[in-house]
């Protein structure tokens, strides 16, 4: 095996621990989440995003960015999110063509009772992984990253 290809495996190494990691989160966020506020991950991601905004909106294709899916994947998801009167949608003011969709005042109280059980779940779940040998690297990383941003 040569140089390129010892590298090609540390950064695919990485990914694998990386992917690792992130699953486990993931999929203790979904337990708590849907077990404490009958809300999944990604309903969270829609919530936790606009509760960041001024006014808490935010346009359609601002939200899948966000939330990493698709245009229509956003759709569906809000159009979920808007039954449980969470969301609702409204047209921007300045532009007539363009659509927000806005947290509720019930989107906001959800959320508020999400929140500590996201963050106290993550807390966790970081924590039992940096107790691993093979994750307590990445989760290391993460925390260098998060400092700079919470110090700003």
């Amino acid at each position: 095996m040569g140089i390129a290809d010892d590298a090609v495996e540390v950064r695919a190494h990485g990914w694998r621990t990386l992917a690792a990691l992130h699953g486990l989160i993931e999929s203790e966020l979904e337990r708590a989440l849907s077990a404490s506020v009958d809300l999944s991950v990604v309903e969270y991601t829609v919530l936790d995003a606009l509760s960041r905004q001024d006014g808490w909106h935010m346009r359609m294709q601002q939200l899948a960015r966000a939330t990493a899916l698709s245009p229509s994947a956003t759709t569906r998801l809000v159009n979920r999110l808007e039954d449980r009167a969470l969301l609702t949608r409204v047209l921007c003011a300045d532009d007539r063509r363009g659509i927000y969709t806005e947290l509720t005042h019930a989107g906001r109280a959800l959320y508020d009772l999400a929140r500590p059980i996201h963050d106290e779940t993550l807390e966790r779940v970081l924590a039992d992984a940096q107790a691993q040998p093979e994750l307590a690297p990445v989760v290391e990383a993460l925390h260098a990253v998060a400092l700079p941003v919470a110090a700003g």
